[in-house]
């Protein structure tokens, strides 16, 4: 059989070979093991510091005792989408679960963050609706706004006068209008500005949404969020989360009233022509949310910001440049995306992985690495980590 390109898809050559020409193409990385703080990466063992795993759960013994005995009560899949044989029990008591922990009325999983931002502003919107959105807002985001076909209006990063500007120019709009903001932003791990868009929200009468994925987990008690971590509670009407971060599995889920919740079953395409997820990972993300309301989950957050502001220190030592990082998502601003890529090249052979971001993920001329802490890891291997980071920067001229 051949797999020679054929005429019509040239173009993709062409563009692939572009990327290369000017130092921004990129081979995926193989993961050969488990997803640890020292994990093993094509064959070499490196610190880690590109992973979500926030807590470390990934490898739990805990959630690994509730997939292996989900598996073999319940079997391997579910063997349909929700609708028609696919809900489970275990789905609808995790669901109630989540919903609990968020402290409001309803929940819906999805098999992705990106299915349930983008399947649930899609769901929800129509071409004669707008939505004012944050201009650093996560591309699932972006994607769901798009698909709704509504009219977008975008607001300065993190700016609520420039919302607020926005919300003044289209104030006589005729259809629904929603305000959406991620709450941790994932190239720069700031934390929005919940409380004052909130305010803005109930003044100009529009649907508050945010998706907390990087900060479920993470902020506020026992990882509730930014909402909780802002005190925003009752004022944010779609909560939009991950299970493949902090939870260390797969999924997305979305949370609010049960009125939303139910409509997003009628209406929500991923939700609608997905199969549900397997007893396996059903059962791994309720045991999650168990230890995340235990003491034992409040250590483990208590550890990865001890873990977070320790390996800040030794960064901003240095002399990087970490932007406004708020969270353990930790940037180092190199500017030049081909400085970035090799920076990151640099690093893996020296024994650290932490991933080059480049255009069009962040602006042109703000490339950086991204780096992200664990409450697993430890100090020694921290200050492995800045060390080497340290003396491949002062080469590469990103520090003096």
């Amino acid at each position: 059989m051949s797999t020679a390109t054929r005429p019509q898809l040239q173009y993709l050559h062409d563009a692939i070979e572009d990327l290369k020409a000017k130092h921004l193409y990129f081979n995926l990385k193989i993961l050969e093991g488990e997803q640890k703080p020292i994990a093993n990466f094509d064959g070499k063992e490196v610190i880690n510091l590109s992973s979500n795993n926030y807590l470390g759960l990934t490898t739990h013994p805990k959630l690994r005792r509730a997939a292996i005995d989900a598996t073999r009560k319940f079997g391997v899949g579910s063997g349909a989408v929700r609708t028609i044989a696919g809900t489970m029990k275990m789905h609808m008591d995790l669901e109630a679960q989540i919903a609990s922990f968020k402290k409001v009325e309803a929940c819906v999983v999805f098999q992705s963050g990106f299915a349930a931002n983008a399947g649930t502003v899609s769901a929800i919107l129509g071409k004669d609706d707008l939505v004012i959105s944050d201009e650093l807002n996560h591309a699932s985001i972006i994607d769901g706004c798009r698909l709704s076909r509504a009219t977008i209006k975008v607001f300065k990063h993190k700016d609520a006068a420039d919302c607020e500007r926005v919300l003044q120019e289209t104030k006589d709009w005729n259809g629904k209008k929603l305000l959406i903001t991620d709450g941790v932003f994932s190239m720069d791990g700031d934390i929005a500005n919940l409380p004052a868009l909130c305010d803005l929200a109930e003044k100009y009468n529009c649907i508050m949404m945010v998706d907390d994925a990087h900060s479920s987990g993470v902020l506020g008690s026992r990882g509730r969020g930014t909402i909780d971590h802002l005190n925003c509670h009752g004022r944010v009407d779609i909560q939009v989360g991950t299970l493949s971060k902090a939870i260390g599995s797969i999924g997305g889920y979305v949370c609010g009233s049960r009125d939303l919740i139910d409509f997003l079953h009628q209406r929500a395409r991923p939700f609608l022509f997905s199969t549900s997820h397997p007893p396996s990972v059903t059962a791994t993300c309720q045991a999650a949310f168990e230890l995340l309301d235990s003491e034992a989950g409040e250590k483990l957050i208590k550890k990865l910001w001890a873990n977070t502001k320790f390996f800040k220190r030794k960064l901003k030592k240095l002399g990087f440049n970490t932007g406004k990082s708020e969270t353990p998502i930790t940037p180092i601003m190199v500017g030049e995306a081909a400085k970035a890529f090799q920076f990151s090249r640099e690093l893996f052979a020296e024994g650290v992985f932490a991933g080059a971001i480049g255009f069009p993920t962040v602006p042109e001329g703000k490339a950086r690495l991204r780096t992200i802490v664990t409450a697993t890891h430890k100090r020694p291997d921290l200050e492995r980590a800045a060390e080497i980071i340290g003396r491949v920067g002062k080469k590469l001229e990103v520090v003096s």
